[in-house]
């Protein structure tokens, strides 16, 4: 057990500042994230060394950790869920969360693990839309009307199809349920686009471009054409930019790392007060 101690605390550590650098400057250094693998790896791999009997199984346990979250990374990030630093992080906590000496344990650990991250990351994410549509309603409300008027007609269908699956599932709960989530799908995600359009555009100097932002436009340069893409600017394309450019418009995400905190508390709460095995009863 003190091993599995030992890799909480230090992942901890490491996500808490990765927290507090997302928050102060929107993105998370790349060091953090590698240095975290290497640690974690390291106890792995000299634990193993040093204790009898227990061969490097443990270790070996770190590496399909990492080799299942760096998959799941990747379907995030193209997915364009994550930005590139939390696609990192969530593929540096693969050595960490395999904290049982058996395979098929350890794949429930991390399928509950990422469970209760898409469950706090969906609040966290309608908590901070609410506030930043409140904090600029005059923009919001704008978008949000035009929204409305543009894909009215696809809306009114996706809505009228929830209504018929309500009505049909009307004695089913699931399926009742389920056409209420279709029925509230188009203002979701109408809802979404309005405060990234409206809150989430800012004009800033090109001197305050760091590496990874998101431009929201294709920015043209005499026969060149920087275009706006998920990986973000690179340190090249901001000299070019700054040469010609005084001002750009780029798209902020909100500061994500702070889900990653809060799911690994969670996680780690239940895991020692034994609520794991009634959460994998419940989903399997």
């Amino acid at each position: 057990m003190i091993e599995v101690i030992f890799l909480i605390v230090l992942a901890l550590i490491w996500i808490i500042f990765a927290t507090v650098q997302d928050l102060r400057m929107r993105e998370v250094a790349n060091w953090l994230n590698f240095s975290l693998i290497v640690f974690a790896l390291g106890f792995r791999f000299f634990y193993s060394l040093f204790t009898e009997g227990g061969g490097f199984n443990f270790f070996y346990q770190g590496l399909i950790g990492l080799v299942a979250f760096f998959v799941i990374g990747n379907l995030f990030y193209y997915g364009r869920i994550f930005a590139g630093g939390d696609a990192k992080l969530m593929i540096a906590l693969g050595p960490i969360l395999a904290f049982s000496h058996n395979l098929v344990v350890n794949l429930k650990i991390f399928l509950t693990f990422i469970f209760i991250f898409l469950f706090v990351g969906g609040i966290y994410g309608i908590f901070n839309s609410v506030v930043l549509s409140l904090k600029n309603s005059k923009n919001f409300k704008k978008e949000f009307v035009n929204s409305l008027k543009k894909y009215r007609k696809l809306a009114s269908l996706v809505m009228s199809l929830g209504l018929v699956t309500m009505v049909l599932g009307f004695s089913n709960n699931l399926i009742f349920y389920l056409g209420a989530l279709v029925f509230l799908l188009p203002y979701l995600y109408l809802f979404a686009k309005s405060v990234d359009e409206s809150c989430m555009v800012k004009k800033i100097k090109t001197n305050k471009l760091t590496e990874g932002d998101w431009l929201y436009e294709d920015v043209k340069l005499g026969k060149k054409l920087i275009k706006k893409s998920w990986g973000g600017l690179t340190k090249a394309q901001i000299r070019e930019i700054k040469k010609k450019y005084k001002r750009v418009l780029v798209k902020q995400g909100i500061a994500f790392v702070p889900v990653f905190l809060i799911s690994f508390i969670l996680f780690v709460s239940f895991y020692f007060l034994g609520w794991l095995e009634i959460l994998w009863n419940s989903l399997w």
